[in-house]
């Protein structure tokens, strides 16, 4: 019999807890919002490649080549990308949450780049003259070796339209640290 009883008490309590959620929606929140954004970065949201696409097609500097394997690294460092909430702080109908991410630290690798171009600058010449796809692939070839990962902290925010919690356009900044190219 006290079997049955503490059967029946745990049913009646998920019961209880399903019908103070039926109605919902759970992902309508700004914390929600911007785990759904970042995720859609970490499993290659058709979004987040049509962007990537974009912005290779424009670099009129890549060839066919380079630009395959530029969208190749940032695949991966999308899919590495690591985040934590930190915090989420609502006015009315805006908001703001605190996020940390982890992503490969491709600024300073670009920097050593530079760096090293400039210090061994014949390395990038042909027929006595500066190649730039030749630096361009000494460049991928340090982006695709990168392990160094670098903690940024983003300040994401968004606004309530119709009921509805959306993420606002991500600044230039924001998009940068995404990307792992920002710089102080």
């Amino acid at each position: 019999m006290k079997k049955r009883y503490i059967v029946l008490s745990i049913m009646s309590l998920l019961f209880l807890v399903a019908g103070c959620t039926i109605g919902k929606d759970l992902t309508n929140t700004p914390t929600k919002q911007v785990e759904m954004l970042l995720t859609k970065y970490q499993t290659l949201d058709k979004d987040v490649l049509n962007d990537l696409d974009k912005v290779v097609a424009e670099d009129e500097n890549f060839d066919t080549k380079q630009r395959e394997k530029y969208r190749s690294i940032m695949k991966k460092h999308y899919q590495d990308l690591v985040y934590t909430i930190k915090n989420e702080t609502v006015n009315g109908d805006d908001a703001v949450v605190e996020v940390e991410i982890e992503v490969n630290n491709h600024a300073d690798t670009l920097k050593k780049a530079e760096s090293y171009r400039k210090k061994n600058e014949k390395e990038f010449y042909k027929d006595e003259k500066f190649n730039a796809g030749l630096y361009i692939d000494y460049k991928l070839k340090e982006l695709e070796k990168d392990k160094e990962k670098v903690k940024y902290t983003l300040e994401i925010p968004v606004t309530k339209k119709d009921g509805k919690w959306q993420v606002n356009n991500l600044s230039n900044d924001d998009k940068q640290k995404i990307n792992g190219i920002y710089e102080d």
